[in-house]
């Protein structure tokens, strides 16, 4: 609990409680053996006391009391010494997760009155996927005492199957194998009285983290400073599943912590006025953080390994923030050299079409992404607009041509001539990506192979026999092509240059 001011935190302060959960056998085992020696024994009676507030048989709000009656309970003066010790206590159950303070002021009666939101315990497997959390209990118990509390907190397979090999089926029916419904006819009043309920349950809504990479309301807001003047923005991203899912988006297109994406929406000019994220102007600044994050990279290396990697663990086995896109097999590219020994072609086509383009970079590169590469990709992405899954594309087919031993050399020049011959055919899926560098590829084979023909046969051989005659020029003959034909990525290239030149001539001339 942050407060500047004794005086706005006293015992004749109004409060209220908020519990949208009953604790279980579990919890009170958790809240026991697990947050008490973080916490203290005295906070986890403040948790207990605030949790009684409201019935146990229900859930919802308690009745709005005097502060008193928690000091007179607690056994604290109502003093400036219990006021900062209650204060104490509070903030202890906010750093851990089982608590969050908020203060609402009232214009009539110019008065502030405090809301305390309870937060259920962590089941056992959260708890331990939480490094922070387990961390701080290891250094108060011992590391020895956590495996120890682990190992009460979980219950093996019996022994008997522990040493049988055995294959599992989920044999379960579904719901609508059993249960028919009646959905021709439909209950307005009852879908009224449902949604007026959950809006007013969904205040006190503990969103569990389901994976390791997906940042909720929770993280975000307990690190978000309240002096801040985007504070009633952030808090509105409580029942913004969208807003989320844009900041979900950006931090792990970035690779964002909490505290970094708390500092990006600090920023201004990353709200509209009607409180929603602005997509380009937060990716804008999020890119010039991770630049500057780039560059201090090699303070940090150690530690930032050790936490993606067990992010990754994680995310493969789960990815449930956004479902990936399957590729069919009739645009399959070739897995290039440096990844046969890597993944499949089935892998590696399914990274090419739902990867950011950051990521796939650092793929390539098995060291730090050279800057002009992420500058030139950086206004594509920004500039261009072209879809992810165009760019990764467009990734594939120049390291393709690094890799198959040509004189290419890739320069921004040449990538934005390629990025802008795709804006002109409206290249904006993957598909069409595909078979953009398919036709190109073939333009290049053709024109390989016509040019190593032309510089044999084509003169006309004459011979004048008259002394002092000058012989008559050669005229070329300009061939009829029935078909239109495509031009290369380097023709293109050599166009815009000389486009860029001409107006440059014609600028100074006027």
């Amino acid at each position: 609990m942050r407060m500047n001011n004794l005086h706005h935190f006293t015992e004749n302060h109004h409060y209220c409680v908020y519990r949208d959960f009953s604790l279980s056998g579990v919890d009170g085992k958790m809240l026991t053996l697990i947050y008490q020696p973080m916490v203290g024994a005295f906070a986890l009676g403040l948790y207990q006391l605030l949790s009684q507030q409201v019935p146990l048989e229900q859930v919802g709000y308690s009745a709005i009391e005097q502060q008193r009656g928690l000091f007179l309970t607690l056994g604290l003066e109502p003093s400036e010494k219990g006021r900062k010790f209650l204060i104490e206590q509070t903030s202890k159950l906010e750093a851990v997760g089982l608590l969050q303070t908020s203060r609402l002021y009232m214009p009539d009666s110019d008065d502030y009155m405090y809301e305390y939101e309870l937060q259920s315990p962590l089941s056992p497997a959260e708890f331990f996927r939480t490094q922070h959390l387990t961390l701080l209990l290891r250094d108060k118990i011992g590391k020895f005492a956590v495996l120890e509390l682990r190992e009460k907190l979980f219950n093996k397979e019996p022994d008997e199957w522990s040493v049988l090999t055995y294959n599992k089926e989920n044999i379960s029916i579904p719901f609508y194998d059993i249960f028919e419904l009646n959905t021709h006819t439909i209950d307005y009043e009852l879908e009224q009285a449902i949604a007026e309920t959950s809006a007013t349950t969904a205040r006190g809504g503990h969103v569990a983290i389901s994976e390791e990479d997906a940042l909720n309301y929770a993280d975000i807001i307990l690190r978000f400073p309240r002096e801040s003047v985007n504070r009633s923005f952030v808090e509105g991203l409580r029942f913004n599943p969208e807003g989320m899912g844009v900041a979900n988006y950006v931090a792990r297109k970035y690779d964002l912590s909490v505290q970094d994406l708390c500092r990006l929406l600090d920023e201004d000019g990353v709200f509209d006025a009607d409180g929603g994220l602005l997509l380009d102007k937060l990716q804008h600044i999020a890119n010039l953080q991770f630049r500057q994050g780039k560059r201090r990279k090699e303070e940090r290396e150690v530690a930032y390994k050790k936490v993606v990697s067990m992010r990754e663990e994680e995310k493969e086995s789960a990815d449930l923030l956004e479902e990936e896109i399957a590729v069919q097999m009739e645009f399959y590219v070739e897995v290039p050299p440096q990844f046969l020994s890597k993944c499949d072609i089935h892998q590696y086509n399914m990274m090419l079409r739902n990867e950011p383009y950051t990521r796939l970079l650092k793929t390539f590169f098995p060291g730090s992404v050279p800057d002009n590469l992420l500058d030139i990709f950086e206004k594509i992405d920004l500039n261009y607009k072209l879809p992810g899954e165009v760019i990764n594309v467009l990734i594939h087919y120049l390291m393709s041509l690094l890799t198959s031993g040509g004189e290419q050399r890739i320069n921004r020049n040449f990538v934005d001539a390629i990025a802008s011959n795709m804006l002109l055919k409206q290249v904006n899926t993957y598909e069409k990506a595909v078979q953009y560098i398919r036709d190109q590829s073939k333009v290049k084979d053709k024109s390989a192979g016509t040019s190593s023909g032309s510089t044999t046969g084509s003169g006309r051989g004459r011979t004048y026999n008259t002394r002092g005659a000058k012989p008559k020029p050669e005229i070329p003959i300009v061939e009829r092509t029935s078909g239109e034909q495509s031009v290369s990525d380097e023709d293109f290239a050599e166009m815009l240059k000389l486009a860029e030149r001409t107006q440059a001539n014609k600028n100074k001339g006027v």
